[in-house]
């Protein structure tokens, strides 16, 4: 028995469930890149909002990958399970507000035809860095990625996120339909932003009518999304299923803590999803850098240091007390002073709230998964505020840990001579590098600092930043990460 329309009602009583007509749920958002993060954080805030206040605001997910997500989902009728765990326990929730799977590489068709519908009135994305086909230091369209040319020169069957969003504003536009609102809910800083740029960019490139008119027409709202969300586990499903007591596919695992706080800019209308917790603000920016800086900052410096010093999940890297002090430090001596919050923002809140987070045992959130697409990342959670403390003379020396961190990984070779799984979109450009520098800190890191997709054009020129860098990883070769680790946090202490 599976997780259905049919088996819902039949579910245990302490497992919640939709608590609306899932019959009378009309299309209103599409989803693009439809995966565990979406399904536990952005979906889950409509569900909720859907039981208090119904209205045309169902999800189309749609996979621009891989059919799993759909191969899974569509047995189920697009329900599926939200645990949430901590020390405490888990809490389950069936979430219904997917009301349709597609998968864009087999039926680009099919997208284009449902983003084009005039009841969708928002597109949202959780397509990860590498989704935007941009360049990561200085936020410009990748006019020179493969997908980027296909879609300028096949524009009715797209590969990419700006393909896809183009293809059906120019529809939409062609038809005398309004122009959704795009909302990006991946960790960019101002992903709003960087996404008007890149679609209006990618347009001008079509036509320099079309162009200007996404400008002046399409609102591309700026959002911050902070949640937890471990890939998930065969036991993670087995788990899920047995207390529901049918089987389901594709559960997603998650903590307690959601945050999402958006830009309130909708031409053509939203859910009313701050009834159900979002803050809709006039200016996401500061929040935004916060979590970059705090959470996904501490996260990659945890995920490559951790993994490295042979501790499988975040949980594991907290449990060592040195790595706690790390982070602590990281985040109130250096990248904590380069946030300028709103009134009323308490970062010392955030910050315990932050390391409580990490350690919550019940998450297996594995230090490689997040190691993943380092090159993507790096820009935004480490050289960001690495650049301002360099600017105002202040040292870096758990930031560039970070990035030595980061380069020791990337080298390919774990501290015992195995070999690391790195997933990245440079991947084959880093192992090239890797191979030819050996592991050697002096001839690896300028290796590293000429990818100036990650490093731009200052900070390899700037010895303040080359430097602690160069010796960071220079020690991580020699003697090993959690004994690196250990002095950084005894000289703290």
């Amino acid at each position: 028995m599976r997780l259905s329309s049919a088996t819902l009602a039949a579910l245990p009583a302490g497992v919640e469930r939709p608590a609306y007509d899932r019959t009378a749920l009309r299309t209103g958002i599409v989803h693009l890149g439809v995966g565990a993060f979406q399904r536990a954080h952005q979906a889950l805030f409509t569900d909720r909002l859907l039981g208090r206040e119904f209205g045309d605001w169902g999800i189309c997910g749609v996979s621009l990958r891989n059919p799993d997500t759909r191969d899974a989902l569509a047995p189920q009728d697009g329900l599926y399970t939200v645990a949430v765990r901590d020390a405490a326990g888990e809490r389950l929730r069936v979430v219904g507000c997917l009301t349709e799977l597609l998968v864009a590489p087999e039926d680009p068709a099919a997208v284009l035809e449902r983003m084009s519908h005039p009841s969708v009135r928002i597109v949202t994305l959780t397509v990860t860095e590498k989704g935007y086909c941009h360049d990561p230091a200085t936020g410009a369209l990748n006019e020179a990625h493969p997908d980027i040319r296909h879609d300028l020169a096949n524009p009715g069957s797209p590969r990419s996120t700006i393909g896809f969003l183009a293809e059906a504003l120019s529809r939409r536009r062609a038809a005398g339909i309004a122009p959704f609102t795009v909302l990006s809910c991946d960790n960019l800083p101002g992903n709003g932003d960087t996404v008007a740029r890149i679609l209006r960019r990618f347009a001008e490139l079509r036509d320099a009518g079309f162009g200007a008119w996404v400008a002046e027409a399409v609102a591309c709202p700026n959002s911050m999304v902070d949640r937890i969300v471990p890939a998930t586990t065969d036991a993670d499903r087995a788990r899920v299923s047995q207390a529901l007591g049918v089987a389901d596919a594709w559960p997603v695992v998650t903590e307690p803590f959601a945050q999402w706080v958006v830009e309130d800019r909708f031409p053509a209308g939203r859910p009313a999803w701050e009834t159900v917790g979002v803050e809709m603000v006039p200016d996401v920016h500061p929040y935004e850098t916060m979590k970059l800086r705090l959470l996904n900052g501490s996260h990659s410096t945890l995920a490559y240091l951790g993994y490295l010093a042979g501790y499988e999940t975040v949980s594991d890297s907290m449990a060592d007390p040195a790595f706690a002090r790390l982070i602590r430090g990281l985040m109130d001596e250096e990248s904590g002073p380069t946030l300028r919050m709103p009134p009323g923002a308490d970062l010392e809140q955030y910050k315990a709230a932050l390391i409580g987070r990490f350690r919550n045992p019940a998450l297996h959130h594995r230090t490689w998964q997040i190691a993943m697409d380092g090159t993507q990342k790096l820009p935004q959670r480490l050289l960001a505020p690495a650049r301002e403390r360099l600017a105002a003379g202040l040292p870096i020396d758990r930031l560039a840990l970070g990035v030595a961190g980061w380069m020791r990984y990337v080298s390919g070779r774990d501290e015992a001579g195995r070999p690391i799984d790195v997933r990245d979109p440079l991947a084959d450009r880093l192992a090239a590098l890797a191979a030819e520098a050996g592991p050697s800190a002096e001839r690896l890191a300028p290796a590293l600092f000429g990818l100036s997709a990650v490093f731009g054009d200052d900070l390899p020129r700037d010895p303040r930043f080359t430097g602690p860098v160069t010796e960071a990883l220079h020690r991580l070769f020699t003697r090993g990460a959690k004994a690196v680790v250990a002095a950084a946090a005894g000289a703290e202490g």
